[in-house]
Formats: structure tokens, sequence, C-alpha cells
């Protein structure tokens, strides 16, 4: 601990983690995440505040809402921070955000606006339905098996591997009929689980080319500066300041593995031990237990959290 407060991370969520009341309660405890959310109100073409506070769950699923609404809620939970008479305990020395999050952590660290932030994760979402649609894929989490045996299967069949996520959680996605075939070999392999997930799409794999040419395009009328803080990529597993390698990660990330674990042990390794996790949700807060046990997170999920600070 400083002079000044906590040295701390902050994280924010991918798709996943979204469920029907998320933000609500930020919503109507909080101002300024009320003033997030009725901007955002004002910059899509549906009912931001009632999908993300009423659903229904079937339309929060599908990837063109939950991104924007996930994206929103996170928002929205930094400004309730930010005006939180505690705010001052935490300096965010670092910013990392999964997938989807990793926009949410660009503009938390100011190297783009909420505005251009939440037309990029509109249109990103909506480009990733698309290619779903395109081109039909499936993902699928595997636990209990060792990333070799994982890699050698995915090479066999066609599948590819998604997300590492943490020690035993790996996740594997593509085409539906190659991961399909994926599934069974893992499990003939010993894998403990492997549990197809509740996605429209093969994310973070070759389904998603299409989607990647998409958003290059729309990142051209968005401005990225140099974050002011740093921000962890989990496509590299580093940090990246050059707005222009920033753009190139973003797009690269959709038919890309995610590099969670390993930009958890980057942050770990610069002396981070305490964390802060943005709405919704507390799924990054479980992660993080599998990765370091001894790593501290503060999950702020609705005003109960912030009033536990």
């Amino acid at each position: 601990m400083t002079s000044e407060g906590v040295q701390a991370a902050y994280l924010f969520p991918g798709q996943g983690s979204q469920f029907t009341g998320m933000g609500k309660d930020l919503y109507g405890h909080f101002p300024a995440a009320k003033k997030i959310y009725d901007r955002a109100a004002e910059l899509v073409d549906f009912d931001i505040r009632s999908t993300c506070f009423e659903g229904p769950p079937e339309l929060l699923t599908q990837t063109r809402f939950s991104q924007p609404a996930i994206f929103v809620t996170s928002m929205a939970a930094l400004a309730a921070l930010r005006e939180h008479p505690k705010v001052k305990r935490f300096v965010p020395r670092f910013a990392a955000g999964l997938s989807l999050g990793e926009a949410t952590a660009l503009c938390a660290a100011e190297s783009i606006s909420f505005d251009d932030g939440m037309r990029f994760v509109c249109a990103r979402g909506r480009y990733m339905d698309e290619a779903a649609v395109e081109r039909p894929g499936l993902m699928a989490a595997v636990l209990g098996a060792d990333l070799d045996t994982v890699e050698a299967i995915c090479k066999s069949t066609g599948a590819e591997v998604g997300n590492l996520n943490a020690p035993g959680q790996i996740v594997i996605s593509g085409f539906k009929e190659k991961v399909e075939v994926a599934i069974e070999r893992l499990r003939e392999a010993g894998a403990k689980k492997v549990i197809p997930l509740d996605v429209s799409g093969g994310f973070h794999s070759s389904c998603m080319d299409s989607a990647c040419r998409k958003i290059e395009k729309a990142l051209e009328k968005i401005l990225i500066s140099r974050p002011k803080i740093l921000v962890v990529s989990n496509l590299t597993a580093n940090v990246e300041e050059d707005p222009a390698k920033i753009k190139q990660n973003l797009i690269f990330q959709m038919n890309h593995r995610t590099l969670w674990e390993d930009s958890m042990r980057f942050m770990i390794q610069k002396g981070i031990r305490h964390f802060v996790e943005f709405a919704p949700g507390k799924i990054l807060k479980g992660l993080l237990k599998k990765i370091d046990p001894q790593a501290e997170t503060i999950s702020l999920d609705g005003a109960e959290d912030f009033n536990a600070l």
C-alpha cells in the first residue's frame, strides 16, 4: 500500500457474464452510473436499459445485445467507483478485460472514448453474430486436461483452442462438427469434463474471420490514444501502448485464442496483489482464485459491494 492507496488492477468481464437485472442496482443508487446508461441509450438502436434490467434472457444472450449490455454495465460500475468516497483506496496500475472486456479496459484507461467504445462493441457484437450465421460454430469448456493433450486433439480434429482462462480450464472453439468430434476425443482421452457452452458461435476461432475484416473497417472511424493506465492485452498477455498495435490486437483477438491466465500472471509478476472486478457478475474473481489463491479480488456488482468498501 502506498501513501496514495492500494496498487491494483482493474478487471472487466466478457461475454457470458450477463444476467437479467444486471446494473439495475447501480442505476438506482449511483447518479454517475445512471448517466452512463442514459448516454448509452442515446447511442444504440435498442432499449439498452430495459435489456439489462428486464431481459428477457433469450434477448440478453444474443451477442449483438449482450456485448453492449455488458460493456455499459462495466462502465457504469467504474463510474460508480469513481464517484465513491473510497475511490482513493485504489490506485489502478493496470487494466485488463477478458475478450470483449478488453475494449472496456481501454475505455477505462481513456484510450478510447465512451461513445466510441459503445459504437465499437455494438459493431463487434453485430459482426460476430453475422459470422456465426455464415460459419456455424461451437465452443466447449475442457476441465481437467492438460494443454498438450487439448492441442493435439484440436490439431487432429480441426478444432481450435479459443481461451486459456485458468489452470485446468481451457475452452475449445471452431466449426460445429469439428468441435463435436473433439469433445468426444477429449472425453475418451480422460478429460474430467467437457461442457458445450451456450453461445451463438465459434468465437476466438477461424469462424470469426469475416467479423475481423468488418471490424477492421469499423475501427478506421475510432480514435485510439495511448492509454493513461497500462492495459494488458489478452491476445499477447503483455502491455501494449502503441495505438496502431492496440487496434491490431482488437482485430486479431476475435479469431485467435485469449491468454487470460497469462495476462493475470503477468500483472502478478509485476507486483499486483489486489484486483478490482467490475460488473456484471463475479466470474473473473473465480478464475483468479484458481490462478493465484493469494491474490485479493473485490467484485463490484451492486450497491452492497460498494457499501462493503
